[in-house]
C-alpha cells in the first residue's frame, strides 16, 4: 500500500493556502501553548541530568524532594488554569492539520549567498552534513540526559554558521562566551567543567542567548582564526587561565592524521565544514527551537524547510504528537520537495510522525539545460528490537524516492548527486541488526564508512555517545572530543554494539569494532548523468556540538566533475 501524505507541490512559504486558516492555526496553538508549556516544565523538575545529580549528592541537606513537591502543587494549579483553555484551542487545532501541507518553507533571498555551478567549471564540491540534535520538549529530552532544549538550539545554529564561515572575510561575528569574549566556539565547549556548563546554561545572560540574528564581521578575520583549508587543518589546544590557545600542528601530525582506506579520506574535525552547502538535521520536535534554527541559519542559507511532517489524527486512532523531526537547511534553490510518513512506527515511535523528505534542487544551468540535485533526508524507527520494522520502512524509502524523481525528472535534467542522509537507528557491528545490515539499500546507495555487513572501514566511528558521559571532560569540548576520538579507549565513551539478547557489549575477543554508527550520508552514482563523475573527497566526523548532543555530526564531501566538459 502506498502511504503519502502529500503530493509534489510548488513550494509555498506558508503551509496553509491562505492567511485565514494559517492565523486559526497560530490562535489555536496560541490556546494550547501554556499547558503543553506546564506539562513540560513539570516533567523537567522530575528528571535530572546527570550534572544536576551530582550536584545534589554533594549537598549536605538535599532540598530535592521538597522541591518536587512544591513545585508539584504550583504546577498542577497551572495545569487547572491552563487545561480549559488548551481544550479550546485543541477543537480548532486538530482539524486544521487536514488542511496543512506538511512543511513550512523559508526562502531569504535578500541575504542568501545561492551558489551556480559555472560553465567554466568542470568540477564542483558539494558538502554535506547531518547531526541528530535531540530537540524535544526539555522534560523528554532529559531522559537522553540532555536539558534547555532552547538555549541548545541557539548554540548549535551559530556554532554551525560559525564553521561554516569561519574563513570568509565576511565572517559572521564571534559569539562571546563567559570566560573570553572572543572565542571562536561557543557551545558547552567554553565551559572548564560539566558543572560549569550547567550552571552557566542556567544562570547565563539571556541577552546574549537572544541575540539571533548575527552581524557581520567586515575586514580579515581575528588572529586566532582559522585561515587554511579545514581538511588540512588539524587544531592542537592547549590551556591557559585565560581559556583556549590555538596552535597549528607540525607536518607530520598533519600527515598521521589524513587516515585513509579505499581512497576515502576521513576527518576528525572540531568544526563544521567550511562553506556547507546541504544540512540535514534530525529529532528537531520543538516548534521553538526549529523557528530558532531558521532564524540564525537564514542568513546563511537562503532555503530552509522545517516543521516537516504530519500532527493530529492520521487514519481512526494513529494520533501524531509529535512531526517527523526532519529540518533541512540549502543554500541552492529548492525546485520540488515530498513528504511521506512510515505507517509502521508503533510503541512510543507512533507518536512522532517519522518519515522521508526528498527535495529536488537547482545548481546551475549549463547550455540551457538545468542542472539538479536530489537530496534525501531520514529518521528510522527507534527501539533497537524492532529491526523488522526498519526493513519495512527501507523498502517504503527506496519506492518513495524512486516515484519522487520519476514525476519530478525533466529529459533534460543533469543529475548532479544523489544523496541518502539521516538517523537510520541501527549500526553495522551490532549482531542484533543483522537484518538492516543485509538490506538492499546497500546494493542502491553507497555507505562511504563500509565495507560490507558487519565489516567497517578502519576509520568508521561510531556517532551515538553513552548518555551517562556527556558532560566528561574527555568529550565536552570539541578539541577534548576530537583527542578522545582519535585515541582507541574512545569506545568507552561511545554506544556499545547490541547482542541478540538485547544486551549492549563490545566482544571480549577480536576486533572491538567502531561502536554504534547509527548516522549516515549514501550517495548514488546509477542516477547521475553519464557526462559526470561522482567522487568522495572527504568523509568527517564533526566534534562541534560537544556537551549539545548525544550523537556526533557527520559530513561529507561530494566531488562531481565533467572529465570531458560541457562542449
Amino acid at each position: 500500500m502506498h502511504h503519502s501524505s502529500s503530493e509534489v507541490m510548488a513550494l509555498q512559504e506558508s503551509p496553509f493556502p491562505n492567511c485565514f486558516l494559517h492565523g486559526l492555526h497560530s490562535f489555536s496553538w496560541a490556546l494550547i501553548f501554556p499547558c503543553y508549556w506546564v506539562l513540560d516544565r513539570f516533567l523537567a523538575s522530575l528528571i535530572e541530568t546527570s550534572v544536576e545529580r551530582k550536584q545534589r549528592q554533594r549537598q549536605r541537606c538535599s532540598l530535592f524532594p521538597l522541591k518536587i513537591f512544591c513545585s508539584g502543587i504550583v504546577f498542577l494549579m497551572l495545569l487547572a488554569l491552563s487545561l480549559p483553555i488548551a481544550f479550546i484551542g485543541f477543537i480548532f487545532w486538530v482539524p486544521l492539520q487536514a488542511l496543512r501541507r506538511p512543511f513550512d518553507y523559508q526562502r531569504n533571498p535578500s541575504h542568501g549567498m545561492k551558489k551556480e555551478w559555472l560553465t567554466r567549471e568542470q568540477s564542483k564540491v558539494f558538502n554535506f552534513t547531518s547531526a541528530n540534535l535531540c530537540f524535544l520538549p526539555d522534560g523528554l529530552a532529559r531522559f537522553s540526559n540532555l536539558s534547555h532544549t532552547q538555549r541548545r538550539s541557539i548554540m548549535v545554529a551559530k556554532n554551525i554558521i560559525q564553521g561554516a564561515t569561519r574563513n570568509s572575510s565576511d565572517l559572521y561575528t564571534d559569539i562571546p562566551n563567559h570566560q573570553n569574549p572572543h572565542s571562536l566556539v561557543y557551545s558547552a565547549t567554553s565551559f572548564s567543567s560539566p558543572e560549569t556548563f550547567q550552571l552557566e546554561m542556567d544562570a547565563n545572560s539571556l541577552q546574549q542567548m537572544k541575540a539571533v540574528n548575527l552581524p557581520r564581521k567586515s575586514g580579515q578575520c581575528e588572529e586566532g582564526s582559522i585561515s587554511a583549508d579545514p581538511s588540512s587543518v588539524i587544531l592542537n589546544t592547549s590551556e591557559t587561565q585565560n581559556g583556549v590557545v590555538l596552535s597549528l600542528p607540525d607536518a607530520n601530525s598533519l600527515s598521521e592524521m589524513a587516515q585513509r582506506s579505499g581512497n576515502v579520506p576521513c576527518n576528525i574535525s572540531s568544526f563544521f565544514p567550511l562553506d556547507v552547502d546541504f544540512v540535514c538535521l534530525q529529532e528537531v520536535f520543538d516548534k521553538r527551537a526549529a523557528t530558532t534554527l531558521r532564524s540564525i541559519l537564514s542568513p546563511y542559507f537562503e532555503h530552509i524547510l522545517y516543521n516537516v511532517g504530519v500532527y493530529g489524527l492520521l487514519g481512526c486512532s494513529d494520533f501524531k504528537f509529535f512531526n517527523s523531526g526532519l529540518f533541512l537547511a540549502s543554500r541552492y534553490p529548492v525546485l520540488s520537495a515530498q513528504y511521506h510518513h512510515y505507517p509502521n512506527g508503533c510503541g512510543e515511535d507512533a507518536l512522532a510522525a517519522k518519515g522521508l523528505l526528498c527535495v529536488k534542487v537547482q545548481l546551475g544551468e549549463i547550455q540551457g539545460q538545468q542542472l539538479i540535485g536530489y537530496l534525501n533526508c531520514t529518521h528510522l524507527h527507534a527501539p533497537e528490537a524492532d529491526g523488522h520494522i526498519r526493513c519495512a520502512q527501507l523498502d517504503f524509502l527506496i519506492q518513495w524516492i524512486t516515484q519522487f524523481q520519476e514525476t519530478n525528472s525533466q529529459s533534460s535534467d543533469i543529475v548532479a548527486f544523489d544523496v541518502l542522509c539521516g538517523d537510520l537507528n541501527f549500526d553495522n557491528c551490532s549482531s542484533d541488526d543483522h537484518l538492516e545490515q543485509g538490506h538492499r539499500i546497500f546494493d542502491v546507495y553507497k555507505d562511504p564508512c563500509r565495507e560490507g555487513p558487519r565489516k567497517e572501514k578502519d576509520w568508521a566511528i561510531g556517532t551515538l555517545l553513552r548518555p551517562g558521559i556527556l558532560y566528561d571532560n574527555a568529550v565536552l569540548t570539541p578539541e577534548n572530543m576530537k583527542r578522545t576520538l582519535e585515541m582507541e579507549d574512545r569506545m568507552q565513551y561511545i554506544a556499545a554494539p547490541i547482542n541478540p539478547d538485547s544486551s549492549a557489549g563490545y566482544p571480549e575477543t577480536g576486533p572491538l569494532g567502531s561502536g554504534r554508527r547509527i548516522d549516515y550520508i549514501l550517495y548514488r552514482e546509477e542516477t547521475v548523468s553519464r557526462t559526470l563523475v561522482t567522487d568522495i573527497k572527504e568523509f568527517m566526523f564533526i566534534t562541534q556540538l560537544a556537551g549539545l548532543t548525544d550523537h556526533i555530526p557527520i559530513g561529507m564531501q561530494l566531488s562531481v566533475s565533467s572529465p570531458a566538459g560541457w562542449d
